[in-house]
C-alpha cells in the first residue's frame, strides 16, 4: 500500500488515496485531504457532513449515498454538490478518512 504525509504524520492510502486506517485520521489529516481534492477551508458545514458520514459507517459499516443524505434530509443534494464538487459523496468520505462509498465511481 502506498503510504501519503499528511501533516508530518505518514499513513497508509489505497490505490486511489483513502486512507486504510480510518482510525488514524484527525481534522489535521482532513484538512489536508480537502487541499488535495480542491476544497476549500473545511467549514463547519463540511464537518457536518463529514462527521455525519462517519457515524453511518460506525453504525452501518458504509459510508452512505448522496440518494441517503438527501432522503434523511441531512443536507440539501444541491449544498452537497457545492460542498464537495466533483462527487460529493466520493470527496466527503475520502476526506473524512471513511473507504470509497460503495456505487462510486
Amino acid at each position: 500500500m502506498p503510504i501519503k504525509e499528511f501533516n508530518g504524520l505518514s499513513v497508509e492510502v489505497d490505490e486511489e488515496g483513502f486512507l486504510t486506517d480510518r482510525t488514524v485520521w484527525n481534522k489535521d489529516i482532513a484538512a489536508a485531504i480537502a487541499v488535495e481534492e480542491g476544497i476549500g477551508p473545511l467549514t463547519d458545514r463540511h464537518f457536518d457532513v463529514i462527521n455525519f458520514m462517519r457515524e453511518a459507517f460506525e453504525k452501518h459499516g458504509t459510508a452512505p449515498s448522496i440518494r441517503q443524505m438527501n432522503k434523511m434530509n441531512i443536507i440539501p443534494t444541491r449544498e452537497l454538490y457545492e460542498l464537495f464538487p466533483g462527487g460529493p459523496a466520493k470527496k466527503a468520505a475520502k476526506i473524512g478518512g471513511l473507504p470509497k462509498p460503495r456505487g462510486c465511481v
